[in-house]
């Protein structure tokens, strides 16, 4: 999952880009509405978390327009203002989720994750691939019934190929998802996750590459 954090606090920014990163979500932090607007329309973003207190364009605008975008990515709204006619008049504005502050960080997650799953292109929270099992809920993979103990990048990368249900993905896709903006194009950082990725799951080997293509799970 790839989310954007539109957040003009600096250190909530960040701390809710470190904690998203420890859950495998590649987070994308900016402060203002007018540069959310940017982004969105740039980056394939499956959330948006989105303050509704904003600077220059306020929150509310920003989800208007994100939702007359119809880019297909869910919103969060964040915010201080967590009256019941505040949380029903941030969800006509077209947020699929209101959440007020202060809140507890696994409740967020917990949301996030909610959401993704009502996309169209979700599948099951659990996901399953031969004799590999992924608990996308608890983060947790076993391949032929024993615990695979795998890094957040790892974690991410195996969840988009299992969605992808044997289709080849390429390394720019799987960097533009798993990855944040600031990911060098030119990294070999995709290479290398996938090769730790294989060698976690051990014999036969699943994770295969297609020559200039990408990669994709195969029992061959």
């Amino acid at each position: 999952m790839r989310v954007l954090v539109v957040e003009d606090e600096p250190y909530m920014a960040r701390v809710l880009q470190i904690g998203l990163r420890r859950e495998a979500i590649a987070a994308d932090v900016v402060h203002d509405g007018a540069t959310a607007l940017e982004r969105v329309t740039v980056y394939d973003y499956d959330a948006v978390i989105l303050d509704r207190d904003l600077p220059g364009v306020h929150g509310d605008e920003v989800c208007r327009r994100i939702v007359a975008m119809d880019l297909g990515c869910r919103i969060l709204m964040l915010t201080a203002a967590g009256r019941l006619g505040d949380k029903v008049e941030g969800l006509g504005l077209g947020a699929d989720d209101y959440l007020p502050k202060p809140f507890d960080f696994p409740e967020l997650v917990a949301r996030l994750r909610a959401l993704y799953r009502r996309s169209p292109m979700a599948h099951s929270p659990v996901l399953t691939f031969d004799d590999v099992t992924f608990d996308t809920h608890r983060r947790r993979v076993t391949r032929a019934g024993a615990e695979v103990r795998l890094t957040p990048k790892e974690l991410a990368v195996l969840e988009l190929l299992m969605r992808a249900d044997g289709g080849v993905l390429s390394a720019e896709y799987l960097l533009d998802k798993a990855w944040d903006a600031h990911a060098d194009p030119l990294t070999n950082a995709v290479r290398l996750v996938v090769h730790t990725l294989r060698k976690k799951l051990g014999e036969p080997q699943l994770v295969h590459t297609a020559i200039s293509a990408g990669y994709y799970l195969g029992s061959e």
